[in-house]
């Protein structure tokens, strides 16, 4: 806010004797006072940026209660109630002999895996790399060159067959050499029969070779998972942070132990955290996004920690007509807390008439439980009950009771009353 300098004047009031029976007391006393100096200054009119006030109470941007993914009993807790930690640092260490056995039984039977799958893959030569050709098992290609050969020597002998078939309709060979060609003939067909059934004997069996490598494989996959489930369990026995935060919480201790559901420690982080502020219903349809706030707490009174509109809660309570709307304050030095009650004014597009008067006119009076100012009339003091609100320097905002041109009194009023004659001198 700009602020513009008040000029204070010294003026003399005097208070004139009243007379009557029915004059307060006070008045009576006032005749017999001497004279005093009373400083008085001006009720000024200024324009400042439409606002309205709301109050709230701040939270942490991100709140976690952290528990153990798997049971076990508490070896130690690093850390304590108020210690800052970085993300990733152990919070709670659970005892870790029991995960570091499994890890051990699931780092075995991982390497077992491993071995089998090379000798399925060695039965038929099959590295693992690339499509499975079953023809290129060494046994699979030598039964199919023999079966290859028994098929060149059974069509060879057919051929030698049919032509002493025909030699012997001409008369040119006789009968029993005919026969013994054709017998020659047979038995090169069973041999490449024979061969055939080696040769595909061969291929099925590197096939199902081949299928072992898949089991082996599978049996390796699951052998990983194991190992990682197991290695996992291990990690999991330190339980750390997952983010920079403060520890607001720490319920266990050594020796206790620990299931799923108990909680380890409360970490919340506030580098950042917002304000949950109650705005009036008819103020609802003012509120936006990205507006700024402005908030005061009672740790620091003089101060106003900016922020902007984060979110708003569409819906209004229907029992106590408020809505809720979120702001964000960046926070580096921790300053605010969560649970800091906050007064709070929501900054509004535009800007709006404003009385200021100097911060000594403003008095509280505990009696009436209000603010009151005593501004000088016609020649008379004369009370007035005001509702205050932010300072700026060494002025105050009058929400209520001021016009703004006023002279306002600004010393000694105890000594004043509604109505006291006064006049003023150089």
């Amino acid at each position: 806010m700009s602020r513009i300098p008040i000029f204070l004047s010294m003026v003399v009031l005097s208070l004139s004797a009243c007379s009557g029976p029915q004059a307060p007391a006070r008045k009576a006393e006032a005749v017999s006072a001497p004279e005093a100096e009373y400083a008085v200054g001006k009720a000024l009119v200024r324009e400042v940026a439409s606002s309205f006030g709301a109050n709230g109470s701040f939270i942490a941007e991100e709140t976690s209660d952290l528990a153990p993914a798997a049971g076990g009993r508490v070896a130690a807790t690093p850390v304590d109630v108020g210690d800052f930690v970085k993300k990733g640092e152990v919070i709670c260490r659970l005892d870790e002999r029991e995960a570091e056995l499994r890890l051990e039984q699931a780092r075995a039977a991982l390497e077992q895996a491993k071995f089998m799958l090379r000798q399925a893959e060695s039965r038929v030569g099959h590295s693992g790399s690339g499509a499975f050709d079953p023809e290129s098992v060494p046994e699979v290609s030598s039964s199919r060159a023999a079966y290859e050969s028994a098929m060149a020597s059974a069509r060879l002998a057919a051929a030698d067959a049919r032509r002493y078939e025909n030699l012997v309709r001409s008369g040119d060979v006789s009968q029993s050499s005919f026969e013994k060609f054709r017998t020659q003939q047979e038995t090169a067909d069973a041999a490449a029969n024979s061969a055939r059934r080696q040769y595909e004997g061969q291929l099925n069996a590197a096939r199902q070779n081949f299928g072992a490598i898949e089991a082996a494989r599978a049996a390796l996959a699951a052998a990983e998972s194991q190992e990682a489930q197991a290695r996992k369990n291990l990690e999991d026995t330190s339980i750390r942070a997952p983010f920079d935060g403060y520890v607001t919480d720490r319920p266990t201790a050594v020796g206790q132990w620990l299931g799923t559901g108990n909680k380890v420690a409360t970490l919340v982080r506030i580098a950042r955290v917002k304000l949950r502020l109650e705005i009036p219903e008819q103020q609802a349809a003012l509120v936006e996004a990205g507006m700024g706030v402005t908030a005061r707490v009672a740790a620091y009174p003089q101060r106003d920690f900016a922020g902007r509109v984060s979110a708003v809660v569409p819906a209004v309570d229907s029992v106590s007509r408020i809505f809720i709307t979120e702001a964000r304050f960046d926070n580096p030095r921790a300053e605010l807390r969560p649970g800091m009650f906050a007064s709070a004014r929501v900054m509004l597009p535009g800007t709006e008439r404003a009385v200021f008067v100097p911060a000594q006119a403003v008095f509280y009076d505990n009696t009436t439980d209000a603010s009151h100012v005593y501004i000088v009339a016609d020649g008379v003091a004369r009370l007035r009950v005001v509702l205050r609100g932010d300072s700026d320097g060494d002025q105050v905002r009058v929400l209520s009771g001021l016009e703004g041109g006023e002279t306002v009194v600004l010393s000694n009023q105890t000594d004043l009353y509604d109505g006291a004659p006064v006049s003023t001198r150089p």
